[in-house]
């Protein structure tokens, strides 16, 4: 596999880009910075002055934990997820190759602000400045969903009879292999089923 160089990375950045990255909508449109004050207070991280490994900055975190839960994953896959995707080392802040949060320092920061009852005070804060930038805060992102509107069926009144009758496609439509693959005979049973709901 060949070597992906510098230009390599910032070239594919800005396809993202150009393919309207929801991550970038969401760091222009939130103001991350006004959560920095509660989770110092809630975080109550030490002077660093008896060593360790310093934390990670804790708003990035708090982008950790948004992406959870818009993603709807568990700290082990957002470890993976965080390696993996490129958009979303960028919305993080974290370098390509860089040392990222394992799923134990996801969790015990989650489980910190959960303890000093902050979190949820937090996402509500979120999902209000979301709401006032005219965005619905909604979960299960990682895929777009994009509504698609189904193709209508348009039968004669014989082929209506031949489908309620039980018929199967190939069977209405022997000439029109075609036409037969594309008609769904069982679509009926759903419209029952939503009646008699």
């Amino acid at each position: 596999m060949r070597q992906a160089g510098l230009f390599g990375l910032s070239d594919q950045l800005k396809r993202l880009s150009d393919c309207g990255d929801p991550l970038e909508t969401m760091s222009r449109v939130v103001d991350f910075e006004v959560f920095r004050p509660a989770l110092r207070k809630a975080l109550a991280y030490g002077d660093g002055a008896i060593g360790g490994r310093p934390p990670y900055d804790p708003v990035a975190m708090f982008k950790v934990l948004i992406l959870a839960a818009q993603n709807t994953v568990s700290d082990a896959r957002m470890e993976f997820l965080i390696r993996d995707r490129l958009s979303w080392l960028r919305f993080l802040g974290f370098d390509l190759g860089a040392v990222t949060p394992d799923e134990n320092t996801i969790r015990l920061f989650c489980e910190k602000l959960t303890r000093t009852g902050a979190l949820d005070g937090l996402f509500a804060a979120f999902d209000q400045q979301l709401r006032d930038r005219g965005y619905l805060p909604m979960g299960g992102q990682i895929v777009d969903a994009t509504l698609v509107a189904a193709p209508k069926q348009r039968n004669t009144a014989t082929e209506k009879d031949a489908i309620k009758a039980g018929r199967s496609a190939a069977e209405i439509w022997p000439d029109q292999p075609a036409k037969a693959a594309q008609k769904d005979t069982d679509a009926r049973w759903t419209v029952k089923l939503l009646m008699a709901m």
